[in-house]
Parts: C-alpha cells; structure tokens; sequence
C-alpha cells in the first residue's frame, strides 16, 4: 500500500487492520508475533546470503574453482530459501522486510570482516549456520506451542533441516 508515493515499512503495514480479515485459525497477535520472528530470520539468512557471496568473490585458495563453486552454490540455495521465508511471512498476512537498514537492525550474525582464507571463511559460515541451528529450533517450538501455528512450525522444520545439510558441507571442508 502506498502512502504519500512510497510503500509502508512492514511494521507500519503490520500494525494496520487489513481490508479483508484473515481467517485461518491462528490469532491476529500470534500471526503477528510468528511473523516477527520469520522477519527477524530473513534478516539473518540475508546476513549469511551476503557473507557467503562475498566469499565466493573473494576466495583465494589452491582448490580455487571448487570452493568458488561450492559457495555459489550455497548462496543460490540461501536465495531460494529468504523468498521462501518472505512468502511465508506474507502467507500469514504480514509484510516481509526488504530494506538492508532493517536486516542489519534485526539480524542477530554479523557481518564480519573480509578475509580470502579459505579457513576463516569456512569457520565463520559454520558458526553461522550452526546459530541458525540452534535460533530455528527454538523457533518451532514456539510456532507450535506458544502460537499455535503448526504451518509456521513445520515450514521453519523444513529451513532447520537445510541448515543442517549446509553445516554438514561447509564442516566436511574444515581440515582439523
């Protein structure tokens, strides 16, 4: 919705009652709350999407092409799952945060520093999919009992076992 010619933030739009009610046996204010939190790990995910494109940019190793290729093809995945993410938000009735200045404010991973080794890369993506890990299972069980959003819960089951797989990977890199 426009106001003034610019679109409305997502929690602006949030707070406001839509034209047609939703009905779909969850509470507006557990909606509202689910959502919240499906935002707050968009603006994760978009960290970790950024982070792992500038390793692909930036990667300076003797397996070069392999590592670059390996991270192209997490970020590729990443990006299927923040729409996935937005669509779910929008699929309970709320507006999915865009603007970078939001995803810094919410995002609980850092950016980092920029650094070529292929070590501290690997390291820092590890720990990042491995906070996700742990943020997204306290995630569900807040879907499911808190909210009663069973649909949320088993979405969000769904990105946890994607970040599994991905520290699976990126751990199998990592020389000990």
């Amino acid at each position: 919705m426009k106001t003034n010619g610019t679109l409305e933030s997502p929690s602006t739009k949030q707070n406001k009652k839509v034209s047609h009610p939703i009905e779909i046996g969850i509470s507006d204010k557990n909606r509202q709350e689910v959502a919240n939190a499906l935002n707050k790990l968009l603006a994760d995910e978009q960290i970790l999407y950024a982070k792992t494109r500038n390793y692909h940019w930036n990667i300076e190793s003797s397996n070069f092409m392999e590592m670059h290729l390996f991270y192209e093809r997490l970020y590729t995945e990443l990006a299927e799952t923040i729409d996935e993410i937005a669509e779910r938000i929008r699929k309970i009735g709320h507006y999915a945060q865009g603007r970078l200045e939001d995803f810094l404010a919410q995002a609980n991973l850092l950016e980092g520093e920029y650094t070529n080794d292929q070590d501290t890369q690997l390291k820092n993506l590890l720990d990042d999919h491995e906070t996700l890990i742990r943020e997204i299972r306290k995630m569900i069980d807040d879907f499911e009992d808190k909210y009663k959003d069973k649909g949320s819960a088993d979405f969000a089951t769904g990105v946890l076992k994607q970040h599994e797989q991905w520290a699976w990977f990126v751990r199998s890199y990592i020389v000990h």
